[in-house]
């Protein structure tokens, strides 16, 4: 790496080689359990027909399975990464992925779809106490200069876990290991979890905020109401009848997240220990690439469950072969993610985001049409051009958009900013996941005649894909929002060209670090 700066700690110390390799062995800890988070949101999807046949769940249960995550994950986020500010981001990780490995066993040995839907709400509550730790471990142990790179690498990663479950979980599936069907897929978390855990102990740094905070149980309280109240009826909401107490809940939902916003303002000037910093919205960054985090969670929830139920009920194809057609998808994720954070971003700022919102929804387009065209008799090699189109758009979003989101937030809000990030992006996928309940499950006869299946089951996912599409125009549109540019990178400047620039500016060829409180902004990408 070509940096003339050696990079420094919180403390301000110039860290030595072992410090060094010490912090780069953590980021690899903490990505590691971010990949285990998202695989495990997808993966399951993959073993719905041999948990629906081990167990005799039914579709609105296999739905609560993967909602019931999303669920308690989301309403978990904020008072997760506020914890971490206040104890400590290393104890609440350790803690976050020890319960987290726990829950995973739990799962693995659920004896019926009840069980498995308390312990999969179960593992969602843990992961919200690890997830929100590793962007502000993120955040805490690299320099500014540094960080472009690094939320780079955990932007593929993300993009990596999301599309790698159907896979992961398809070999596991197809190989019953020892008789367990589906059960590995949760299992396989154990011997991760556990290595996470004793390797985070001995690498991570602890860090925390640097002003004293008090932790805000009444906006923890106001915060998980607001979002049950919307977030169950979504969900529950088909299975129950569309209930009216389902649209009076989420109706209610408003004036108590209004209530909660009245609130964080009288904690502020109370005792400056509010859950959410509110002033965060105030940075035009952060508060627009909520919006494009939240609105984008919303096309994954819905593309992921639908797209395997098609595969698997629809087509009738096995779990290996299902999870195998999406090999392109992540490819194309992954190469994409690489080259906008390194390449094109940093020239073409929002733009890329926005071509990627766009080349997503053209690659939906193509699926639309090929399953019109095709109905039940289309191969999986004829899904991998929209496939590689989608996973280029989506590589285009999800590795810039953290950056983007973050760029200049403030040091000692961190854990209280990440927590919000992946709160949205959880919220999305949890409203998402609600939505297949009308953009699916509301235009297929689950009780049509077996030769049927497959016909319903297309119109559903092509009616479904419609939604998907319409969803991304909106990101698209709210990206408008977004900086042109990152803060601290200047238009029309690669990030070569951006680093030379900075070198020269510091004058000793060290990249000053910011003061305590000041915005955290985006610098120019270290060059390998």
């Amino acid at each position: 790496m070509t940096a003339a700066a050696v990079p420094r700690t919180d403390t301000g110390t110039e860290p030595d080689g072992a410090a060094d390799r010490r912090r780069w062995i953590a980021l690899a800890v903490v990505m590691m359990a971010s990949f285990m988070d998202l695989v495990d949101v997808t993966i399951v999807n993959i073993a719905i027909p041999s948990i629906q046949q081990d167990t005799g769940a039914s579709f609105s249960a296999v739905q609560w399975v993967t909602g019931g995550y999303a669920l308690a994950f989301a309403i978990g986020l904020i008072t997760g990464g506020r914890l971490g500010d206040i104890y400590g981001r290393k104890r609440l990780f350790l803690l976050g992925i020890g319960g987290f490995t726990v829950a995973s066993a739990l799962c693995g040995l659920a004896t019926g779809p009840e069980m498995l839907v308390a312990t999969r709400v179960l593992q969602g509550a843990t992961a919200a106490l690890m997830v929100p730790q590793v962007l502000s471990i993120i955040h805490a142990t690299f320099p500014a200069h540094e960080r472009g790179k690094v939320f780079g690498m955990f932007g593929a990663i993300v993009g990596l876990g999301a599309v790698s479950g159907p896979l992961i979980g398809a070999l596991l599936t197809q190989w019953d290991l020892f008789g367990l069907q589906w059960r590995p897929i949760f299992l396989i978390n154990l011997p991760v979890g556990v290595a996470g855990l004793l390797l985070g102990r001995r690498y991570i740094s602890e860090s925390r905020a640097e002003k004293a905070l008090r932790l805000d149980l009444a906006g923890m309280a106001l915060a998980s109401v607001g979002l049950l109240m919307l977030i169950y009826p979504l969900t529950h909401g088909r299975e129950a009848g569309w209930p009216l107490w389902g649209h009076l809940s989420m109706a209610g939902s408003l004036p108590v997240f209004a209530l909660f916003v009245r609130y964080e303002q009288i904690k502020t000037r109370r005792d400056g220990s509010p859950l959410v910093e509110l002033t965060l919205f105030r940075v035009k960054s952060f508060a627009a690439g909520i919006g494009v985090q939240l609105t984008f969670g919303i096309v994954t929830g819905i593309f992921f469950l639908v797209w395997t139920l098609y595969m698997q009920v629809g087509l009738g194809w096995s779990a290996l072969k299902a999870g195998t057609t999406g090999i392109p998808f992540s490819i194309a994720v992954s190469v994409a993610a690489g080259m906008s954070v390194q390449k094109l971003v940093p020239r073409f700022g929002r733009k890329v985001l926005q071509a990627g919102a766009l080349v997503m929804a053209t690659g939906v387009l193509l699926y639309i049409w090929e399953a019109d065209r095709y109905a039940g008799a289309v191969a999986s090699w004829q899904m991998a051009l929209p496939l590689v189109v989608m996973g280029a758009g989506m590589g285009l979003i999800v590795a810039p958009i953290t950056e983007a989101i973050l760029s200049e937030v403030p040091r000692e809000h961190a854990g209280s900013a990440s927590g919000l990030i992946n709160t949205t992006g959880q919220l999305g996928m949890a409203l998402g996941l609600g939505l297949v309940s009308v953009a699916f499950f509301g235009v297929i006869d689950e009780q049509a005649a077996p030769q049927a299946v497959g016909a319903e089951f297309t119109a559903g996912f092509v009616h479904a894909m419609w939604w998907v599409v319409g969803v991304l125009l909106a990101v698209f549109a709210l990206m408008f929002a977004l900086p042109k540019h990152s803060a601290g990178q200047p238009a029309g400047h690669s990030a070569e060209e951006a680093a030379g620039e900075s070198a020269v500016d510091a004058g000793d060829g060290s990249a000053a670090e910011p003061a305590a409180g000041e915005p955290v902004r985006a610098e120019p990408v270290p060059v390998l």
